[in-house]
């Protein structure tokens, strides 16, 4: 009986040549039979024997469930960076010093990394429906506090408490995409899923700019109705967040029988051999896995430069040209969101494309990190912004490569658990970035230091990155024994 495996456009056939993605690669209107060592079909191969199931549930599930979580993100990272913004009015109106910025900025993600990894874990035993509505729901109950702050301590304790509320939000996502989409797909839906980063300040940075401008209602400042205006979406998509997301593809009532079947089967077939690759027989051996703690610095390296530019970037412009105002700033700042948002689908596309993960996580934060670092040595404020154009397209094209690499050895029973570990030593890179670049801006008084110091962080995520293959093609070796 023939069989067939179901792919997406641009993702990879199933490993029949391991260690050779070329020979895997899908082209547009071809079709595979894995007895014949054929073509491959465009959108999907039939492995149930009822052809064009898996096409129809992939399209219903990417439909439903992508625009969704995109929104949802775009909503968690702007309430991260509006921090950034608000800085163009409230650290004079506070009297906070760069440094005490920078602190101010990273101490959100020491909550977030103390809290992620029970919070991932609660959310595999309670579901994602709950759970991530109780995040949304309370991380916007404290932006919206945050406006009525009156010093840096109070500014602190709020931070710190907003990363305590939104922790597990991102590597529960990641979680949750896993559920719902096989390794062939996953760097797609990542990718999409990271564009809210790029979205978010695409949007968010016009939007953010024009409140501190033109929103003074009731006499009190634009900075604080800022946090008050992006605090209530939050709440809302929390809200619905709980009746519109199903936990599984079992639950999923706007699926047919027969396609939530195929789906939960497809999903099931990769959890073994994820458990075999991965060799993981409980929290302890996902916590000690080397390759856990390897992907982390990657992603530490990477967070650094993303955070450290983000939230330093709106005063970054204004020093570049003092005469723009908040509002010019903010619409400056789309340019090179939107770059990165665009090149990071086409350079995830071509990842899956061709199957190849190392180089495609490798090669753009190296080149990003030159020339991040270049911006904080060249005189002509031209230059220096087109060098930053560089480096946040260097440091979005990395992220969706890269989420594909713990799901080559870690099954869904690890995965919360890896993942939360991962995103967690990461994100002390959402720390250490903002009060680095503060520290060297008080020290030095120019940004030019810290773009230099956190342009370096990110080339050498790019070296470890490139790095990823010696222990991937060593347990390949040994599984194939």
């Amino acid at each position: 009986m023939p069989g067939f495996v179901y792919l997406i456009p641009g993702t990879t056939r199933p490993s029949l040549n391991r260690g050779y993605p070329e020979r895997n690669r899908v082209g547009p209107g071809e079709h595979f039979n894995r007895h014949n060592g054929g073509k491959d079909l465009p959108l999907y191969v039939n492995t149930c024997g009822n052809e064009g199931t898996g096409a129809r549930t992939l399209r219903k599930v990417s439909v439903r469930l992508l625009p969704f979580l995109i929104l949802l993100y775009v909503i968690a990272y702007l309430d991260r960076v509006n921090f950034g913004f608000a800085a163009l009015e409230m650290n004079s109106a506070l009297g906070l010093s760069s440094e005490v910025f920078g602190f101010l900025s990273g101490i959100f993600f020491i909550g977030y990394l103390l809290f992620e990894l029970p919070s991932n874990l609660i959310l595999q035993k309670t579901g994602a429906r709950i759970w991530i509505a109780r995040i949304l729901i309370s991380w916007g109950i404290v932006v919206m506090v945050t406006a009525f702050a009156t010093d840096a301590l109070q500014l602190a304790v709020l931070r710190f408490v907003l990363g305590v509320a939104e922790a597990g939000f991102f590597p529960g996502i990641l979680l949750y995409l896993t559920y719902w989409f096989r390794e062939r797909e996953l760097a797609k839906a990542v990718a999409l899923l990271m564009t809210a980063l790029a979205i978010s300040t695409i949007v968010g940075a016009p939007v953010s700019t024009w409140i501190l401008d033109s929103v003074h209602w009731f006499g009190m400042a634009g900075w604080r109705w800022l946090f008050v205006l992006e605090g209530l979406p939050a709440i809302i998509l929390g809200i619905i967040t709980y009746w519109y997301l199903s936990d599984r593809p079992e639950d999923a009532g706007w699926l047919e029988p027969e396609e939530r079947a195929w789906l939960s089967g497809e999903i099931k077939k990769e959890n073994p051999l994820r458990q075999k690759q991965g060799n993981h027989n409980g929290l302890l051996s996902v916590i000690t896995d080397r390759r856990i703690w390897h992907l982390a610095f990657i992603y530490c390296m990477l967070v650094i430069a993303l955070y450290g530019l983000g939230f330093w970037m709106p005063q970054i412009i204004r020093s570049m040209d003092k005469s723009l105002s908040n509002t010019s700033i903010g619409l400056v700042m789309v340019v090179p969101y939107a770059c990165a948002g665009m090149a990071m689908i086409l350079w995830s596309r071509h990842s899956d494309r061709t199957g190849e993960r190392r180089w495609h996580t490798a090669i753009p934060p190296l080149v990003g990190g030159i020339a991040l670092a270049g911006s904080g040595m060249v005189t002509s404020p031209l230059a220096a912004f087109l060098l930053i154009i560089v480096a946040t397209v260097g440091i979005f094209c990395a992220f969706g490569p890269f989420w594909t690499l713990p799901s080559l050895f870690l099954a869904e029973l690890s995965a919360a658990a890896g993942i939360a570990v991962i995103n967690s030593v990461g994100n002390a890179g959402g720390f250490i970035g903002p009060t680095l670049m503060g520290y060297l801006t008080q020290a030095t008084g120019s940004t030019n230091a810290g773009l230099v110091a956190i342009g370096i962080c990110l080339a050498l995520g790019g070296t470890g990155a490139a790095a990823v293959s010696t222990w991937h093609r060593a347990e390949k070796d040994r599984n194939s024994q």
